[in-house]
C-alpha cells in the first residue's frame, strides 16, 4: 500500500531551509494496522502529510495504493484525497463541525456524490462505530469518545483504503482510548483497511504488531511484535517495548541508525563515532575509547 524510498521533505523561507525528512525509507503493506513513532521534530507528522497528499515530497520515492505521489497533477490528488485516504486528527476541530448533528457531519465527504445514498451510507458508518442510536445528536450532546467515532465514521465515508490516525487517542482518557484502538482493530480486520498510526504515546504503539520508530527524518529501527517461542530474542531491547523485538533498519548502502537507548547503555549517545568489531557471527558496536583500553 505504501511504499516510501530514499523520501526528503525540505522547508525553505527566505533565508532558512529546513530538512524535515532526509533519506527515509518505510514500507507499509495492504491491510496492515501498524504505528509510527518518534520525538517532537523527529518528521513523523511530515511524513503523515506527504501520505495524505497535503504536502508533496521534495525528492526521493513515494508510492501509495500505486500512485505515484510525486508525479500526480492537482486534480489527481484533489482525486486521491477524496477517495484514497482518510484521516482522524487529534484535534477533533479538524474532524468535526460543532454546530451538524453526528449523521450531518458523516455526510459531508459524500456531497459530491452519492447525493441519494449518503443518508442511508452515513447510518451504516454510525451504525458500524457504535454511533447509529445517537445519530441525531449534535457534537456538544456526545463525549470525547464518541466525538472520535464521529471523526472514524467521516474519514470512512467515501470508502478510503487507507486511514491515517495523527495521536487518534491523544485527548482521551485510558478507557476510552482502549476502546477507540479496539474499533481500529476491528476496522482493519473486517473491512482490510490499512491504517498508520502516528503517536508518541508508546503504551498505545504497543498494541499493533509492527512500529517503526523515526529520528531525525529517517527510519532508526522497528518493534515486530513477538510470537511465542521469542522470549529470549532481543535480548537488551527498551523494557517499554518488551512485547516487541527490535530491529535496526539498513539502507541499501549498508547504513543504520542505533536507537538512543542502545547508545545510552554503553555511555555512546553523544559520541561522534563508535568502535565496529567482528566476533563470530555477530556485529558488535563498543565506545570509541574501547580500543584506547586495550591497546
Amino acid at each position: 500500500m505504501i511504499s516510501c524510498e530514499n523520501l526528503v521533505k525540505i522547508y525553505k523561507t527566505a533565508d532558512i531551509e529546513v530538512v524535515a525528512l532526509q533519506g527515509l525509507n518505510l514500507q507499509v503493506e495492504q491491510g496492515e494496522m501498524m504505528a509510527i513513532i518518534g520525538n517532537s521534530g523527529s518528521g513523523k507528522s511530515t511524513l503523515l502529510n506527504m501520505l495524505g497528499g497535503l504536502d508533496r515530497p521534495s525528492a526521493g520515492k513515494l508510492h501509495v495504493d500505486g500512485k505515484d505521489m510525486l508525479k500526480l497533477t492537482d486534480k489527481e490528488l484533489t482525486r486521491y484525497k477524496r477517495e484514497t485516504v482518510g484521516f482522524i486528527w487529534q484535534n477533533k476541530a479538524r474532524n468535526l463541525i460543532p454546530y451538524l448533528t453526528a449523521r450531518e457531519n458523516v455526510e459531508i465527504p459524500m456531497l459530491l456524490h452519492d447525493r441519494k445514498q449518503k443518508r442511508m451510507r452515513a447510518m451504516e458508518l454510525l451504525d458500524a462505530v457504535g454511533l447509529g442510536h445517537r445519530a441525531n445528536n449534535r457534537l456538544e450532546q456526545l463525549s470525547g469518545g464518541e466525538q472520535q467515532r464521529v471523526a472514524i465514521a467521516i474519514a470512512l465515508a467515501n470508502r478510503s483504503k487507507l486511514l491515517l490516525a495523527d495521536e487518534p487517542t491523544g485527548a482521551l482518557d485510558t478507557r476510552t482510548s482502549a476502546q477507540i484502538m479496539e474499533l481500529l482493530r476491528k476496522l482493519n480486520a473486517e473491512l482490510g483497511l490499512t491504517i498508520v498510526i502516528v503517536t508518541h504515546d508508546l503504551s498505545l504503539a504497543k498494541q499493533v504488531k509492527r512500529v517503526v520508530a523515526i529520528r531525525d527524518g529517517r527510519t532508526s529501527s522497528e518493534m515486530i511484535l513477538r510470537q511465542s517461542g521469542d522470549a529470549g530474542a532481543g535480548v537488551g531491547a527498551d523494557d517499554a517495548f518488551d512485547t516487541h523485538i527490535e530491529y535496526a533498519v539498513m539502507d541499501r548502502s549498508g547504513r543504520i541508525q542505533v536507537p538512543e537507548h542502545y547508545l545510552e547503555a554503553v555511555g555512546a549517545k553523544d559520541a561522534d563515532k563508535v568502535l565496529l568489531r567482528l566476533e563470530n557471527d555477530r556485529i558488535v558496536l563498543l565506545p570509541a575509547d574501547a580500543g584506547n583500553k586495550e591497546q
